[in-house]
């Protein structure tokens, strides 16, 4: 039996994938049973890292602006499709599962061209132009937010599947040792700040003006970015109550160090703040016509986060500075995460992707 993925380009495409593949494992599938598809971007890295066959397509992105290199999509999209075609033909059926991005069509058409079915997933509440595109020949489409709903029909919402340790995520229980592998006092509250891996520059600069905030009862988590770490950490240098990390590997820990985080409003972070019950205020990126305000929508009505739009990003430290120290209010805003959460989202794709299988 086979369980093919297609996940390319960006981590909120391709770690969905790994989580789904890795409570496959979990569940008994062998590893020699999952083949990942992607183009030569992170998935070339992570996917072999993870213990996974990965096969190079020939594929990349749309270039938003009109090139000459658009003429040849058609016949790469053909060709990539025969090659994803070719490799599921030498082994036994199953099911082929898309995340989006590039790679999705040409994965889609593969399978169809050998009768595997294939299956959805939709990280975002927009979903992406890949996934719209092969939803109608569709074995089943999961999302992980109910605004998707509006553009992709007869779909479950499942939620973002996320690594294991956000499964069995007990937040009391890791404090005490994330308090520690910061070096935070255990009797001041915690404000996390995340901007992704390469940081996000507005979010940097909101920190150094909570930094400033005056008579600070409250310490600063901050996860700098790789490239903005060395100048965040020299301006953080002479304050012990200002902690600054240029990437974090397990963001368990800085979610159990935080009474109260501020992020930008990705999919994957925005499951990840339902996971783990942590109150937050988001930043969404203002692009994609304001997309990723909709990811975070379902946790702002539950009551778990306050959206605030950049242009309005003055607003944010005394924000901050009131809810950290407000515990009743905080208390509401993680019972408000936790309705949404959905930390069973691997095990849920997982489960139905063996009865695809089977049938």
């Amino acid at each position: 039996m086979t369980f093919a993925f297609a996940a390319a380009g960006t981590g909120g495409h391709i770690h969905p994938a790994l989580a789904v593949a890795r409570s496959l494992v979990s569940s008994g599938i062998p590893t020699d049973d999952i083949v990942f598809f992607g183009g030569d971007r992170l998935e070339t890295r992570v996917v072999p890292e993870a213990g996974f066959e990965f096969v190079q397509l020939d594929v990349r992105g749309l270039r938003r602006s009109l090139t000459i290199e658009h003429l040849t999509i058609p016949s790469m999209v053909r060709r990539a499709s025969a090659d994803v075609a070719a490799v599921l033909r030498q082994r036994p059926n199953g099911v082929l599962t898309v995340y989006g991005g590039y790679v999705s069509v040409p994965a889609a058409m593969g399978a169809r061209k050998v009768a595997m079915p294939y299956v959805i997933h939709e990280q975002n509440a927009v979903p992406g132009v890949a996934n719209r595109f092969v939803a109608r020949r569709a074995a089943r489409t999961f999302v992980a937010f109910a605004p998707a709903l509006g553009r992709l029909t007869n779909a479950d919402v499942v939620g973002n599947p996320l690594d294991r340790a956000f499964e069995d995520y007990d937040g009391e229980e890791l404090r005490p040792r994330a308090l520690d592998r910061y070096g935070l006092d255990p009797d001041r509250p915690v404000v996390g700040i995340v901007g992704g891996s390469l940081g996000a520059q507005a979010l940097n600069e909101t920190a150094g003006a909570l930094g400033s905030v005056e008579h600070r009862s409250f310490s600063i988590l901050h996860l700098t970015g790789v490239e903005h770490h060395t100048h965040l950490a020299r301006q953080a240098a002479n304050d012990p109550r200002w902690v600054t990390k240029a990437f974090e590997e397990e963001m368990t820990m800085f979610y159990a160090a935080s009474d109260l985080v501020l992020s930008r409003a990705g999919a994957m972070t925005v499951s990840e703040l339902a996971a783990t019950a942590t109150p937050s205020v988001v930043v969404p990126l203002p692009a994609g016509k304001g997309y990723q305000a909709m990811n975070a929508h379902d946790l702002e009505q539950a009551g778990g986060t306050v959206i605030i739009h950049q242009d309005r990003i003055a607003e944010v430290p005394g924000v901050l500075a009131r809810l950290v120290c407000d515990r009743d209010q905080l208390s509401a805003m993680r019972e408000g995460a936790q309705r949404v959460a959905k930390p069973d989202a691997a095990h849920r794709v997982a489960s139905s992707l063996r009865e695809i299988a089977d049938a």
